[in-house]
Order: structure tokens, then C-alpha cells, then sequence
């Protein structure tokens, strides 16, 4: 009992020393889990960048990718809670995953990592192809309700975003469509341009030039407010559709257990980045708008997440592919 109250007191003592010394005093590690060039690296490399300035110390980006971005995750849940590794993640995937393969997933979103601050959010937006009968969201429910089993909507895969926004929609107006999934948003984007499937939610990114360029119709954002990207398009709520405000959020996390001083000061120099106009301008660069989240916000937000789709994948039945 004597070895164990010492070992206990030895680390509190270290764990109070770490938090009174000047942080960051090395260089911090943000892991992105997913491969260099997509919007989770882009967002990580502009807050990495600017981070560096503003704490005084290199913040390197190491690209983890694997399974869907738990591997990364993964890594940053089992590192020291120390604030020197960090995770920039797609919030609303590891949300999804956290239910669709919480039997595989080894770590624990909700216990084992802790939020500094939600830092964008990507809208997306429900579009069909051009040679569907429809040109608004209304239109598109009378349709599906009108022919059942016959809507075809397209995914980039089992536990996105895009198939989560369609499955909430299903769910919201009771009616029978048929999911056609893929291997990520171009090769979707592609049948859906070319008539194989009907009608995507998609993000804004992915689908704006061939909105503006015509191949594509846009019948709704699923957000609160209509978009600078996309002004003349309503929302879901306009539109007739009510509670599906969908968007994939990116945020930083850190294992949990991190020092509340660690992520206060971090939140902070990230507000401060986030109120920077070129800042905005290089997340809007990537389809992101600028979120500004306190630590406790965005906690809530990722609880809100985690909640929501357990819930949509349970009513809907989906399995991970």
C-alpha cells in the first residue's frame, strides 16, 4: 500500500510539474488520420502553420492514415496527455464510426480523446441529375413517395457523411430509396452526373462547379442559413424538410485526460486564428466555414454528433461495409 501511495504522489507531482512549465516548451505533433492532399490534411496543414507562429514552437503534421481515420485517432487516444500529440480530425466520420464500428474501433471517442476546439464545417448540399423530373426538395420527396424502391442515391461509402445526410432524410420523409455506395465522392459524383444513380447529398466542395457548370442540380443545403457558395440555393428547412441540418465538421482533439490549462491556451491561439479573415479565406478554400468553439462547445457538438448518428444508424438498420 506504501509503494502504491508513493508511485500515485510520484506522478501527480509530475503531472502538476508538467502543467507549471511553460507550454509548449518542444515541438507538438498534430497527426491528421488520413492521407496527404484531402480537405482533413489542407485544414491540418493551415492550422498548423499558423499555430507555429502563434505558440513559439514547430507544430509538425504526421499524416496516419488507415481504416477510415481511426488509426490516427487511434494513436493520438493512447499518446501522453501532455498536449504534444494532437489530432486534427473529420468529427462527424469519427462520430459515425464510433457506432458503425464501435466492435472494431479500439478506442473510445467519447472517453478517450478530448475536444480543444471545432475549427470548420463543411456544408453539403442535395442535388440530382439533370434528367430527373425534379428541381426542388419537395418535388424530390413527392417523387420518392411516388415510386418506391426506385430513387436510387449515391454515397463515397457506408459510414460518410453524404450517406448519413441521405439516411436522415429517408428517415424524416418515410420513404423507400435505394443506396448505391462508392468508393469516395469523384467516382459517385460521375454516375451521378451521368444518370446511373438520381440524386446525392453531397458536400458543397465536391459538387459546386458542376452545379454552376449545370451538370448537376442543387435543390437544398442542409444547414441553418443559406451559403455564400451557393446564395440562390434554399435551405432544407426552406425547401419544406425540417431537421436535417447535416455538415461534416473538422476539429482539434486531444487524448483525454490532456491539462484543462493546455487546452484553454490552445482554444485561444485557434480563436485567434480563426478570426483572421485569410485564415477564413484558406479553410473556405476547402469548402470549410470558420467555427469558433469553446472547448465546452464543442464537447457538446461532438456529444451531439455521437448521439445523432447512433441513432440514424440504429433506425435505419446500416451496417459497416
Amino acid at each position: 500500500m506504501k509503494t502504491f501511495r508513493l508511485l500515485a504522489a510520484t506522478l501527480a507531482l509530475a503531472a502538476t510539474a508538467a502543467v507549471a512549465q511553460p507550454y509548449p516548451n518542444k515541438s507538438v505533433k498534430l497527426i491528421v488520420p488520413y492521407p496527404p492532399g484531402g480537405a482533413t490534411d489542407v485544414i491540418g496543414r493551415v492550422m498548423a502553420q499558423r499555430l507555429t507562429t502563434a505558440l513559439g514552437q514547430q507544430v509538425v503534421v504526421d499524416n496516419r492514415g488507415g481504416a477510415g481515420g481511426n488509426i490516427g485517432a487511434e494513436a493520438v487516444a493512447k499518446s501522453a496527455p501532455d498536449g504534444y500529440t494532437l489530432l486534427m480530425g473529420a468529427l462527424t466520420s469519427h462520430s459515425i464510426m464510433a457506432t458503425l464500428e464501435k466492435g472494431t474501433i479500439r478506442y473510445d471517442l467519447g472517453k478517450d480523446l478530448t475536444p480543444v476546439a471545432v475549427v470548420g464545417s463543411v456544408p453539403l448540399v442535395w442535388v440530382v441529375t439533370p434528367s430527373l423530373p425534379v428541381k426542388t426538395l419537395q418535388e424530390l420527396v413527392a417523387y420518392a413517395k411516388a415510386n418506391p424502391g426506385k430513387l436510387t442515391y449515391a454515397s463515397s461509402g457506408a459510414g460518410a457523411p453524404q450517406r448519413m445526410c441521405a439516411e436522415l432524410f429517408k428517415l424524416k420523409i418515410g420513404a423507400d430509396m435505394i443506396h448505391v455506395p462508392y468508393k469516395g465522392s469523384g467516382p459517385a459524383m460521375a454516375d451521378l452526373v451521368g444518370g446511373q444513380v438520381l440524386t446525392m447529398c453531397e458536400t458543397v466542395p465536391a459538387s459546386l462547379q458542376l452545379i454552376k457548370g449545370g451538370k448537376l442540380r442543387a435543390l437544398a443545403v442542409t444547414t441553418a442559413e443559406r451559403i455564400s457558395q451557393l446564395p440562390d440555393v434554399p435551405t432544407a428547412a426552406e425547401a419544406g424538410v425540417t431537421g436535417i441540418e447535416v455538415a461534416s465538421l473538422f476539429g482539434v482533439m486531444a487524448p483525454a485526460g490532456t491539462p484543462a490549462p493546455i487546452i484553454a491556451k490552445l482554444n485561444a491561439e485557434i480563436q485567434k486564428i480563426l478570426a483572421m479573415p485569410e485564415a477564413q479565406e484558406q479553410l473556405l478554400a476547402q469548402g470549410a466555414y470558420a467555427v469558433k468553439m469553446s472547448p465546452e462547445q464543442s464537447n457538446d457538438r461532438i456529444k451531439r454528433e455521437i448521439s445523432q448518428w447512433a441513432k440514424v444508424i440504429a433506425d435505419a438498420k446500416i451496417k459497416a461495409d
